[in-house]
């Protein structure tokens, strides 16, 4: 008796607990987001608009409560999507209230390389407009330089940095550790997939020539264009900047100054004495007027109507022509999934289809950053967009990466853009399947043994393979090669000997895939916007909508038990990105078993 009191009144304490914490979470989640949505400001006569990365810039929004909390401050952690940036952007080129841009990369928050690209292009827009745009950091890195690199003036600290030194992939190789481990791998890749590189770090201990000469000629083309594009606004060379790196020539704030790659060595306050020959405004505390590019977006109401699967209601009364952008971002996985930044077939698949039936919906732009995954969710999705192509136009905007399933879903639009540091292609397959029983047996002791009604019924990696267990998958594996290059080649019109000399399972930039005809034109999403429109013949006034993932039924609760504030001001744009000299350092996740892939579902042991 006297246990069942304990236990009892134990369990009943330990539930008001977690309900109290609970009640507790979500109140300080409320409070955190109302006290965000009231500390915003509004746009202050001459201010200056600021690109200080305190919010990540990502390609799509996200719309799961939590992902825009930070469960360590419990403040909001809002990232701003790549469309809403460039938006206001060109608004701030036209606004009267906002005398120029500061690009002062102060915060945490990252951008990737792709999107690096497309917010250079449209702060030179900007310029047009005759506004200023000065950068300044203490300690630059490649990431923060690219971008400052298009200011008018560049400003580092006396004491600050300057890093230059090139780009590069950087493999790790698990061979030896399996080998010791008594692991092995059963690879099965197309002998015409030498470019496959997803495998090598399982059954080599270092690059194969194949994967050294695709990885060599990616760093040199991603460094070419990251030269290229500084050379031009710094009236520099690409071959001097190449030699800059090379020599590690640049460092510190004196060599930048002598070397041309900034204009002032000086303290932060030397921006207020910019900011009053630009005449820049002061408040009432004599503090210069400023404004960051979230507070920008959200006081002028740039944010796109966004619609989920079965919910048009924030379109539904718009008379004007729209243009649904659909996001394909992260890895593809089969069936439907709340998760931000994964691609689930089937929900991609329902995005597409219900843009195609929705009669105002008069082109569509899939914004494609996706390193692969599974074969048959790409083949769902590639399903729709060929019925989608058949019904209207759709161009696809590729991000950092449209590569293996990314590829595959791409092939059926009718136009295709790329950043030039876009990873793209890898039109190939592979599979990979370990085998443990070594090391259980001897490593921990564990044996296996199995009762089965056919050779092969107990085919679950814990044994090597039979001969006519590798017949099969491989069969599986040619099979999927053969249907992706068809697909290829019927998507962009080209003979099909000619897309298997540029597939492989190769890795393309954007500019060598442009080169190949695996792209139509270099250029970002709001490029692709206006190819969509012209495409679709719409000259006049228009309206851009964006699909965003459904609710997951947690979120789903909050929104019914009237957890209004936290499901709209929660997380809406989503996190993903880096900055551009770590995404360079990444690179490697390209070629991992989670990076460019293709995967047979139903199996999670084959990856393909």
């Amino acid at each position: 008796m006297n246990f069942w009191k304990t236990f009892s009144a134990s369990l009943l304490a330990w539930v008001a607990g977690v309900i109290l914490v609970f009640v507790f979470f979500i109140g300080s989640l409320v409070n955190a987001i109302v006290s965000s949505i009231s500390s915003e400001d509004s746009i202050i006569t001459d201010s200056v608009l600021y690109i200080d990365l305190n919010e990540s810039i990502v390609d799509a929004p996200t719309s799961s409560l939590f992902g825009g909390i930070s469960l360590s401050s419990l403040e909001m952690d809002t990232p701003i999507t790549l469309v809403n940036a460039l938006t206001a952007i060109e608004k701030a080129s036209s606004d009267p209230e906002i005398k120029g841009i500061c690009i002062n990369i102060d915060g945490a928050g990252t951008v990737s390389v792709a999107n690096i690209e497309e917010l250079r292009e449209a702060l030179f827009r900007f310029k047009e407009s005759g506004k200023f745009i000065v950068a300044y950091d203490g300690a630059y890195s490649q990431s923060d330089y690219y971008l400052a690199s298009v200011a008018d003036e560049i400003v580092i600290n006396p004491e600050g940095t300057l890093e230059w030194y090139g780009v590069g992939i950087t493999n790790m190789f698990y061979k030896r550790l399996l080998d010791k481990l008594d692991i092995s791998v059963e690879i099965l890749r197309p002998a015409s997939c030498k470019f496959k590189s997803a495998v090598e770090p399982f059954f080599l201990d270092k690059m194969s020539e194949a994967n050294r000469q695709q990885n060599e000629a990616l760093v040199n083309s991603i460094w070419t264009n990251i030269c290229s594009d500084i050379a031009q606004s710094r009236n520099l060379s690409v071959e001097t900047l190449k030699q800059y790196a090379a020599s590690l020539s640049v460092s510190m704030p004196e060599q930048a100054l002598e070397l041309g790659m900034v204009d002032t060595i000086a303290p932060e306050d030397y921006l207020f004495t910019l900011y009053d020959n630009y005449g820049v405004g002061r408040n009432e505390f004599g503090l210069h007027n400023t404004i960051t590019l979230g507070d920008y977006i959200a006081n002028c109401g740039l944010e796109l109507p966004r619609v989920s699967i079965g919910d048009k209601s924030s379109i539904e009364f718009i008379s004007q022509p729209l243009v649904a952008i659909i996001y394909a971002e992260g890895q593809i996985f089969d069936g439907n999934g709340y998760e931000d930044n994964s691609v689930y077939g089937s929900r991609l698949a329902a995005e597409l289809r219900q843009a195609r039936l929705d009669d105002n919906t008069k082109a569509v732009v899939l914004r494609v950053n996706s390193p692969g995954g599974s074969a048959l969710a790409s083949e769902f999705a590639w399903r729709e967009m060929v019925l989608l192509q058949q019904t209207k136009p759709v161009v696809v905007s590729m991000g950092d990466m449209a590569a293996s399933g990314g590829y595959y879903i791409s092939a059926p639009a009718d136009y295709i853009l790329s950043d030039k540091s876009t990873l793209t292609g890898s039109i190939g397959v592979f599979g990979m399947i370990p085998n443990l029983g070594s090391f259980l047996s001897n490593r921990i002791g564990i044996t296996i043994d199995s009762a089965t009604t056919s050779p092969s019924a107990d085919m679950s990696g814990l044994q090597p393979l039979t001969a006519a267990q590798r017949r099969m998958l491989n069969a599986q594996v040619d099979k999927v090669y053969t249907t992706f290059t068809s697909h290829v080649a019927e998507g962009r019109n080209l003979p099909i000997d000619d897309v298997l000399k540029i597939a492989e399972g190769r890795v393309w930039s954007g500019t060598m895939a442009k080169e190949r005809g695996l792209v139509d034109a270099i250029g970002g999403i709001n490029a692709a916007v206006a190819k969509a429109l012209e495409l679709a013949d719409i000259t006049e006034p228009h309206q851009l909508y964006e699909f965003s993932a459904p609710l997951n039924p947690f979120d789903e609760w909050l929104k019914s038990a009237g957890m209004v504030y936290a499901v709209e001001w929660g997380l809406d744009y989503g996190i993903y990105g880096e900055s551009i000299n770590s995404a360079i350092r990444e690179v490697p996740m390209v070629f991992s078993s989670q990076g460019v892939q293709m995967r047979i579902a139903g199996n999670p042991k084959i990856q393909f």
